[in-house]
């Protein structure tokens, strides 16, 4: 009996715990509903407004060495033209073997990086064997050329012996029947035509062998130069600081930073940077639909990422004429460059900017945030006040945030921040603004 009793007892007080329970919940619930109509006010303010851009950046030295990979020497090499080694080295990207940390500390002289030597190596070595083949051919033809000429020579005496044999023969002939003589005659006339043929062959050989000689020489001096040449482009295959300052690696043309693995070329040798950080650059993009509000010239708010309680003044000093399309963007964008007048040793490059451009600063004027204000089907814009009633207002400039009131609020004016749940009984005031406002959506369409 006692523990049917005690069973009992025990859920009559569930059932009275879960009523109270319940209860509490209701309670709590219209307390909060009450709580939570929290009428949350703005005060219409007097003040200066700024109409502004804002957009991040990236910090630049103004001014740099560049650090460049291996030159070629001007001039000795263009004549080759015939796609040997050193004409390959003008067109044949070059691969960074090896190159310091970002941020090194470095004096004038000290190592930077390291260029792949591998290929050009192996350019040079076969350089060495052609220029050896040259040099036998130079030398084969050498002696070829003494020996034909030699030969040449040999039978230009002996025929020099034939005229003088012919010459006695006719003169030993005077006496002679006629045909004697006239035999004589010819034989001597023949002998001079030969050792005429003879001289222009020899004169004629002799210059060809020069001009083949000529060309081997030119031959062998174009090898050596491409030797001269392969071993002070591989000189430079050693890269190294040409003045003190801080490494900074450059970017390619895609904006991609060069480091361990990448190419350069002719056309842009530079490995890395060392920045002049007296004078940095806050480098900037504006879209096509917001390029046409700034100008050189206009005052910037800078703050850097690594110093968030910290403001720069700069000003805008240049702005591309020809947009650009940049990854994750689908508006043309323009890059502007900001210098920094407030500077600091701190600053280095590649830190993430904040920059507020300031495109106009208006004193004095009469500003709420944009959110108070409202319009109904017919555009004309009002706002809730606190004292019951809904002004109709003129609005002026706005920037991200805020609005100029125009006409229709005063200063401390208070203004409700999100509609109020009662708006139906706000009396609506300030029609005699209305035409003003239709008047200046008119002009704005047209």
């Amino acid at each position: 009996m006692n523990s049917k009793m005690s069973n009992k007892t025990k859920k009559i007080l569930v059932t009275a715990g879960v009523l109270a329970l319940v209860v509490a919940l209701i309670v709590f619930n219209k307390v909060a509903s009450k709580r939570g109509k929290v009428e949350v006010f703005v005060e219409a303010i007097s003040e200066t407004f700024e109409i502004s851009i804002s957009t991040s950046g990236e910090l630049l030295a103004e001014r740099s060495v560049e650090i460049l990979g291996p030159q070629m020497v001007q001039g000795r090499t263009r004549s080759l033209g015939r796609g040997g080694p050193a004409n390959n080295m003008r067109v044949q990207d070059l691969r960074i073997q090896d190159i310091v940390p970002e941020g090194t500390i470095v004096s004038r002289g000290d190592y930077v990086a390291q260029i792949e030597r591998t290929q050009y190596e192996n350019s040079l070595r076969d350089a060495r064997e052609s220029l050896q083949r040259e040099l036998e051919t130079l030398e084969t033809r050498l002696l070829d050329s003494a020996v034909q000429l030699s030969n040449l020579r040999d039978g230009l005496r002996n025929q020099f012996f034939a005229v003088e044999e012919a010459e006695i023969t006719l003169a030993q002939s005077q006496f002679e029947p006629p045909a004697t003589i006239r035999k004589a005659e010819l034989d001597l006339e023949k002998q001079k035509r030969t050792l005429d043929q003879l001289t222009r062959q020899y004169e004629r050989r002799e210059a060809q062998i020069g001009v083949n000689i000529i060309r081997q020489n030119d031959r062998v001096s174009i090898a050596e130069t491409t030797i001269e040449d392969l071993e002070y482009f591989l000189s430079q295959f050693t890269i190294r600081a040409p003045s003190d300052g801080m490494i900074v690696y450059a970017r390619d043309r895609r904006g991609v930073k060069r480091r361990t693995g990448s190419s350069i070329n002719q056309w842009d040798l530079v490995v890395a940077t060392l920045p002049d950080l007296s004078s940095m650059l806050s480098k900037i993009y504006i879209s096509e639909v917001e390029i046409r509000r700034i100008a050189v010239g206009q005052e910037v708010q800078i703050t850097i990422d690594a110093f968030q309680n910290r403001t720069f003044r700069g000003s805008i000093i240049s702005i591309a004429n020809v947009g650009e399309q940049l990854p994750n963007s689908d508006a043309k964008m323009f890059e502007a460059l900001i210098r920094i007048r407030d500077n600091d040793p701190a600053l280095r490059p590649s830190m993430t900017t904040s920059n507020k451009i300031i495109i106009d600063t208006f004193n004095d004027v009469i500003s709420i945030p944009t959110e108070c204000i409202y319009a109904g089907a017919d555009n004309i814009p009002y706002v809730y006040l606190k004292n019951g009633k809904r002004q109709i207002v003129v609005l002026g400039i706005s920037n991200d945030k805020n609005t100029v009131i125009e006409k229709g609020l005063r200063t401390g004016t208070q203004i409700y921040i999100i509609p109020p749940e009662n708006r139906e009984t706000f009396d609506l005031v300030g029609q005699e603004l209305i035409p003003e406002i239709r008047e200046r959506i008119l002009s704005m369409n047209n």
